[in-house]
This record gives structure tokens, C-alpha cells and sequence, in this order.
């Protein structure tokens, strides 16, 4: 059975921190460098479920995508859910480690983790690492279908194959229109248009996209967008996060238990589609959509549960 120290050794192989963009918050969290670790929970936001869930199932060590402390702190009291999250991991013995940008940027990546929960063919990063010879690093992925399809199509795509949100999948653009190429970037990626539009694809899907940079995007070309929930173009990272260890601990005779969490993160809870198109100011849009958020609120609880 490994230590923590010999288990982040292997995690800074497989994503090393020095390929953190220099704002970002990676590496452990806490943890005894000498304390055995026999399970592994990886998941994508540290939070209180996830803490709760990693000592329910007796984890030793949480692996997260998203940092805890992104902007530093002068204090881990737990009068605050991230100050109890390490008050909780603590006294429960499990370590925490974040691979967050370093995940982004690796290869594979959390962008090819999407890629493939797609079942798009990667070609080349869309923002390559000029670290890396080989070209294969970077931010992004730029992909191509196997056979075109059309926006309509690809959109029921993402929506079939990614985890299940409150937002569902949002869409910009002709349905009719053909896609054969398409870039993807898992969590938010409106920074990146200028990159995507110079790489000439048809269609480009990620998380969090503004209504400016999205706006502007459509002016500039017929750029087809699919917009969905930031936690779920991520998770699919933890799928694949959790092969890599197995296959490490496999090679060593670690026989480390690696779960995925299943625990839906996602902050929206629930969504309102409007029942039909409304010019904006129809009378009677008020009562008709608060019916709608009750009614979907509902439909969500009943609903709600681990990710497809």
C-alpha cells in the first residue's frame, strides 16, 4: 500500500503543477506525506457532500479538479463551509489535492476527457503548450466528427452523452447547419473565440459563455455555439482521471480502490423554459413563468440524481 507522497508523486507525473497557469491554486490541500492510502475519490468541486461522501466511503484521499482556496486565505476556521470542509477532512484523515489547470493543459486533458465523452476524433490542441514539442498539450482540443451532422443533431449529441444539469444545453445557430469540425474546452472558455475563430471550425461547445463575448462571436462568423454547464464538460476529467491511477496502481501493485464521486455539484438546481416564444412584454409572461419554475423545479427533484 503507498503513502500520500508516493500517490502525489504519481499525480504530479500525470499533471504536473508547474503547468498551472500562475494564477491558479493547485497541488495538496492537506494531508500526512506519510499516511497510507488505499482509496481514491476523485471529483470535480471540494465541497462539503463530496468531503461528507470521501468519509462515508473511507476515502484516503480526494483528488478535485476545482481548487478550495483559488484566492488564498488567512484562515481554515470552520464558522465557514470551506474552513468546515478541512476541519472535516482533517479530523476523518483524508487528504485533498487539486489538478486544476495543470489537468486543462495535460495530455490527455480535461478537454480531451470531453472530446471523448463526445465521441469527437482529437486532432491537435486548439491552444497548443509551446513547452511541448510534440504539440500535443495545451488548452482546448480541436475534433472532428466521424460523419457531419447536423447542429440540431450534435446538440441532442451533448445532450445525451454529457452528465445531466438543470441548464441542460444551449444553442446558437442555424439547427440545419452541417458540422464536421468542432472545437471543445472543458469549463469556461469564452476567452479563448479568437483562438477558435482562427482555427476555422464550425461548431464550438464549452461552458459559461457571456452574452457579449457569444453576441460578438455570432457577428463575426457563422460560429455554431453549444453552451453547456460548466461542471458537466468537466466530470467527464474524473472518468478518465480515475483509468490513468488504476493503470498506475495496477503497474506498482498499489491495488488502490479508485472511485469516481457521482455526487451532482452542479450549483443550478432547476430550470424554467418558457412554454412557447413570447415577445418580451406579452401579458401574462410573469404568472405563466412562475407556474414554469414550480413546475420544473419539481420535475428536477424527482429527477435529480448521479450523472448519466
Amino acid at each position: 500500500m503507498p503513502v500520500l507522497s508516493e500517490v502525489i508523486a504519481t499525480i504530479d507525473s500525470l499533471w504536473p503543477r508547474e503547468e498551472a497557469e500562475a494564477w491558479d491554486a493547485v497541488g495538496t490541500v492537506c494531508g500526512d506525506p506519510d499516511a497510507q492510502v488505499s482509496r481514491v475519490l476523485l471529483a470535480v468541486d471540494p465541497v462539503r457532500e463530496v468531503a461528507e461522501e470521501a468519509v462515508e466511503w473511507g476515502a484516503d484521499l480526494i483528488i478535485a479538479h476545482h481548487p478550495l482556496y483559488l484566492r488564498g486565505t488567512t484562515t481554515v476556521a470552520a464558522d465557514g463551509f470551506k474552513g468546515r470542509v478541512v476541519h472535516t477532512l482533517i479530523k476523518n484523515d483524508v487528504a485533498l489535492h487539486v489538478a486544476h489547470t495543470n489537468a486543462d493543459r495535460a495530455d490527455p486533458g480535461v478537454s480531451d476527457a470531453l472530446a471523448g465523452a463526445l465521441g469527437l476524433r482529437v486532432l491537435r490542441p486548439l491552444v497548443p503548450d509551446p513547452g511541448d514539442p510534440e504539440g500535443r498539450r495545451g488548452l482546448g482540443r480541436i475534433c472532428a466528427l466521424d460523419h457531419p451532422e447536423s447542429l440540431e443533431a450534435f446538440a441532442r449529441r451533448a445532450a445525451e452523452r454529457l452528465p445531466a444539469t438543470a441548464q441542460g444545453i444551449r444553442v446558437a445557430g442555424d439547427p440545419e447547419q452541417p458540422v464536421r469540425t468542432v472545437a471543445v474546452c472543458g469549463g469556461s472558455g469564452d476567452s479563448l473565440f479568437d483562438q477558435v475563430r482562427a482555427a476555422g471550425v464550425d461548431l464550438y461547445l464549452t461552458a459559461d459563455l457571456r452574452h457579449h463575448p457569444a453576441s460578438e462571436a455570432r457577428e463575426h462568423s457563422p460560429l455554431a455555439l453549444v453552451d453547456a454547464a460548466h461542471w458537466a464538460t468537466e466530470w467527464p476529467w474524473c472518468e478518465q482521471a480515475a483509468s490513468q491511477l488504476d493503470q498506475i496502481s495496477d503497474r506498482h501493485g498499489w491495488g488502490l480502490r479508485v472511485r469516481v464521486s457521482r455526487t451532482v455539484t452542479d450549483p443550478w438546481t432547476a430550470h424554467a423554459p418558457a412554454p412557447h416564444p413570447r415577445t418580451p412584454g406579452t401579458e401574462g409572461a410573469r404568472s405563466d413563468q412562475n407556474s414554469a419554475v414550480h413546475q420544473t423545479s419539481a420535475a428536477h427533484r424527482a429527477d435529480s440524481g448521479a450523472p448519466n
